[in-house]
């Protein structure tokens, strides 16, 4: 994986310094179901900063420091992912007392399901997913003995001003300046290249790579000319599957890491959970109609033709295509891609920096990060 983005880079507090402050503490599993939002969930124990960790934790029943640092730092994208979610449920998903908040963009939510008719519910489980991942992985650590995470000083940034939205509420992350990284769909697809081994893959959707566009309605303005609003729900399909790729490798990344069994089982059993997700919007995002927004230039191309089409890059292909695997003296094997576990964490941040997720944060909250990173990249797996 390749180091962090320049705004990673430049942070200048230092791992010492942020884990000697310690963490703040995030929320507790009890909360959730209450009908608060996820700004309210995850803040319900947000402005304490243990300097210990849980008293509850008992006597032989702490984790390695490396164990730990690895279950932070996944704890901390399962926030952010869970912000991003929520953002996405709000206006074109369900909302319930499971994932409250918001109120459904109804031409918004019409043009997702241009992509599968079923994606307002499938939007929703996705976002309750990875409340329940973050929520546990929080909760597990202090039952450990270990700090959990938060990242609620963080949450300043504005999101959607559409109807639908909660317009005051401060986010984590940023929807609509994204520049998504669409070569999953060439990488899953290829017979020959394996990320591991060196390999780079074509954009299936250029356009899309090259440019800063929003996955959700940023005012009501966005919901007219009828291709702008698609463009912006078909952005957000494959920005569902980028994001949900990159825990798909994460997961069995960082596994290798892992000291403890009981950890290893934690994070063998949620990394699946995220193939689930990939595996799922990759179906969707291959339903995207193709189209030119002519307000911005958007281009999404059809991807039943050339340079694409053909049995290998078919729509309708979800299942990954065997490829080369360790080294290519070995036959090509069916493959999540990548696993290499150097420089995972690193690797990740930077991808989801890249994406214009975190466009407007500050550089304290790139410190935080690239602390948490640095730390689950460093732990060793202990004989």
């Amino acid at each position: 994986m390749e180091q962090g983005s320049n705004e990673v880079r430049r942070a200048t507090t230092t791992r010492r310094t942020f884990l000697g402050r310690g963490l703040a503490i995030g929320a507790s599993a009890g909360v959730l179901g209450t009908g608060l939002s996820i700004g309210s969930v995850a803040a319900a124990g947000a402005n304490a900063l243990p300097t210990q960790a849980s008293s509850q934790a008992r006597a032989g029943n702490r984790i390695t420091k490396g164990d730990a640092a690895i279950l932070r730092f996944l704890a901390a994208l399962e926030i952010l992912e869970s912000d991003l979610w929520q953002q996405y449920n709000e206006l074109g998903g369900v909302q319930d007392s499971e994932v409250p908040g918001g109120s459904g963009s109804q031409p918004y939510i019409e043009k997702l399901q241009v992509l599968d008719g079923d994606m307002p519910q499938y939007i929703h489980d996705n976002t309750e997913d990875e409340i329940s991942h973050f929520t546990f992985l929080n909760a597990y650590l202090v039952s450990k003995g270990a700090d959990p995470v938060s990242l609620e000083e963080f949450r300043t940034l504005s999101g959607s001003q559409a109807t639908g939205a909660q317009k005051d509420m401060k986010r984590l992350t940023n929807l609509m300046q994204l520049t998504v990284d669409t070569s999953w769909w060439t990488r899953y697809r290829s017979r020959t290249g394996n990320p591991d081994l060196g390999d780079s893959f074509p954009q299936a959707i250029p356009s899309l790579f090259n440019g800063k566009f929003p996955a959700i309605p940023r005012t009501d303005d966005d919901l007219t000319p009828d291709d702008h609003i698609q463009a912006i729900a078909n952005t957000a399909g494959f920005h569902f599957a980028f994001i949900e790729q990159g825990g798909t490798s994460l997961y069995p990344s960082l596994a290798q890491r892992v000291t403890d069994p009981e950890v290893l089982r934690v994070v063998l059993s949620i990394g699946p959970t995220e193939t689930a997700h990939f595996q799922t919007w990759q179906d969707k995002a291959g339903n995207a109609p193709a189209l030119t927004d002519t307000t911005n230039g958007l281009v999404f191309p059809d991807l039943n033709s050339p340079p694409f089409g053909g049995e290998d890059f078919q729509t309708n292909l979800i299942m990954p295509e065997p490829t080369f695997f360790l080294s290519r003296s070995l036959p090509p094997v069916s493959i999540i891609r990548p696993t290499e576990t150097k420089g995972a964490a690193m690797g990740a941040l930077k991808a989801l920096t890249d994406d214009g997720l975190f466009i407007g944060q500050s550089p304290q909250f790139f410190a935080v990060l690239k602390a948490l990173a640095f730390a689950a990249d460093a732990a060793e797996r202990r004989p």
